[in-house]
């Protein structure tokens, strides 16, 4: 059974998010930072065990405290092979991530999708009907695309791609920043003014500019 906890953490309103396997007690972190002695007392006082640390995007804000959970036990480090070298960490476990990979976990399915934009290595995360956005989908926005190495067209591409998922799916941000920390892909293709605007039809033309 998978336990999904959410950690508000750090000044720039992160989630940091465990996921646990509550049969096999294995878990993995997707984006830990700010506040690593916190994650780490969470995964004791539940007798959790790390496997993996998970990276949407490598944004210092998201991955401040990889080295510092990696001093605690060292386990993989999944991050997108497509990211920019300036954004990914340089730590012994780094294990890159190609689209439709499944990257394995205690007895479930993770899959992994590109979904650039914001960086050239963001990632979603599929786990059992639950999204894992990181800075490509927010809850009634997206990451930001005006930094250094973000793409416009790529994150329309990717915000057009996400709209065939199911609508059952649950979609969990890298950002607090509305208010509910989480939302189905149905609602939010009701509510979210970045998603309804993307058509096949406006990126042809976008392509086409």
């Amino acid at each position: 059974m998978i336990q999904i906890t959410s950690m508000f953490l750090g000044p720039m309103s992160n989630i940091i998010y465990i996921i646990a396997d509550t049969n096999s007690k294995k878990c993995m972190v997707i984006d830990p930072a700010w506040d690593v002695k916190k994650i780490v007392q969470f995964l004791e006082k539940h007798e959790f065990e790390l496997a993996s640390i998970v990276l949407p995007h490598g944004h210092s804000d998201h991955c401040n405290g990889v080295n510092a959970l990696l001093d605690y036990r060292l386990v993989p480090v999944y991050l997108s092979q497509h990211e920019s070298p300036d954004l990914t960490p340089s730590v012994s476990t780094l294990t890159p991530i190609t689209h439709g990979m499944n990257i394995p976990f205690s007895e479930m399915t993770v899959c992994a999708f590109l979904t650039p934009g914001h960086t050239p290595g963001g990632c979603c995360f599929l786990i059992d009907g639950h999204l894992f956005t990181g800075d490509t989908l927010f809850i009634d926005g997206c990451g930001r695309c005006d930094l250094p190495h973000s793409c416009v067209e790529s994150m329309y591409e990717s915000l057009l791609w996400l709209k065939t998922l199911p609508k059952d799916t649950w979609v969990y941000p890298g950002h607090d920043y509305a208010k509910v920390s989480c939302d189905t892909l149905e609602n939010q293709l009701q509510t979210n003014r970045f998603l309804r605007c993307v058509t096949k039809e406006r990126f042809i033309r976008l392509r086409m500019v």
